[in-house]
């Protein structure tokens, strides 16, 4: 009886500080969470405010600058009065979009074309960027999949990895080279490294994508830590769902927007999944791209249906 009464004694004595503790960590986890609430809704609705201008060097060089995001970083830095050197692949897009800012911005603008999946596009690019004082480089260019598929049964898999990686990574590494050490011996230079949300946490049937946008994120993190003390501001930019080409949404909302709202506030809109468990966002990355494989195959069976049917009433 006397033991059961101590036990009882220091059930009674820890039962104030196990109930601290467990308001104390149900406060922390609400305050965190409020946290996360906060900082989205603010950046949905101010944005974050960091802004570049023409002091950092008259230039802004953007690559994949003809749709999405690319061309609204364009149209976005010739409104605040950089001359713009834009690199795609198509030399008719390039064109049109140069002349729409010259129309609309009044900036100098010059072009080049090239197909970044190649790998001995570099040192035509370097001699036309020689001698140009570049404030801004925003590595945009990137692809992904037609539409969600299982690893092995991509398409021509050894180029489509080809393909991918001169894209999506080689691209990012060989344009920083042809621009930081400028920036870093003039000690001011912005580089935004265009990653995705799916850097964020394993992306199945997106997969070789999402690998190589974690590359992305963490090569802008390593660069900026060693060139932070140069003066120089290396970010990885993680945009969730925007309405462009690539991702093949065509209608924004309010979780999707276009891309010019989404340059011009450098929105952040995946920050809300930071706060889900990482077995939780995988399982959803990957049902939700399954659902789209499906609808993408189910549209075209239809069109291979109507053409074989189109085809036997034309014999």
């Amino acid at each position: 009886m006397q033991a059961l009464n101590n036990v009882e004694d220091v059930l009674r004595l820890a039962e104030t500080p196990l109930l601290w503790v467990g308001a104390f960590t149900v406060a922390s986890l609400a305050l965190f969470v409020l946290y996360k609430l906060l900082s989205g809704i603010r950046i949905w609705v101010l944005g974050n405010g960091r802004l570049v201008y023409p002091t950092l060097g008259k230039w802004a060089v953007v690559t994949g600058a003809t749709d999405g995001i690319g061309k609204a970083y364009a149209d976005e830095l010739a409104r605040r009065g950089f001359s713009m050197m834009l690199i795609s692949r198509s030399q008719e897009k390039l064109d049109d979009v140069a002349r729409s800012i010259e129309d609309q911005f009044k900036v100098e603008t010059r072009v080049i074309a090239a197909d970044f999946s190649e790998a001995d596009i570099y040192a035509r690019i370097e001699a036309e960027l020689a001698g140009l004082e570049i404030g801004v480089l925003v590595n945009n260019v990137g692809v992904s999949y037609s539409c969600p598929e299982y690893f092995l049964q991509i398409p021509d898999l050894e180029n489509f990895i080809t393909y991918m990686i001169n894209v999506n990574i080689t691209s990012m590494c060989q344009m920083t080279r042809l621009v930081l050490p400028r920036m870093a011996e003039r000690s001011k230079g912005v580089i935004l490294n265009i990653s995705s949300a799916s850097a964020m946490y394993p992306v199945p049937l997106l997969t070789v994508y999402s690998a190589s946008k974690v590359f992305a994120d963490y090569f802008s993190r390593g660069l900026q830590e060693e060139y932070k003390r140069r003066g120089v501001i290396i970010q990885s930019v993680l945009p969730f769902f925007v309405a462009t080409k690539m991702t093949r949404i065509r209608k924004p909302t309010f979780d999707k927007p276009t891309p010019e709202r989404y340059v011009a506030s450098e929105l952040f809109t995946a920050w809300f999944t930071t706060i889900l468990p990482i077995d939780f966002t995988i399982f959803f990355g990957g049902r939700m791209n399954r659902l789209q494989r499906t609808g993408y195959l189910n549209r075209r069976r239809l069109r291979e249906m109507r053409n074989g049917n189109g085809n036997h009433k034309n014999d």
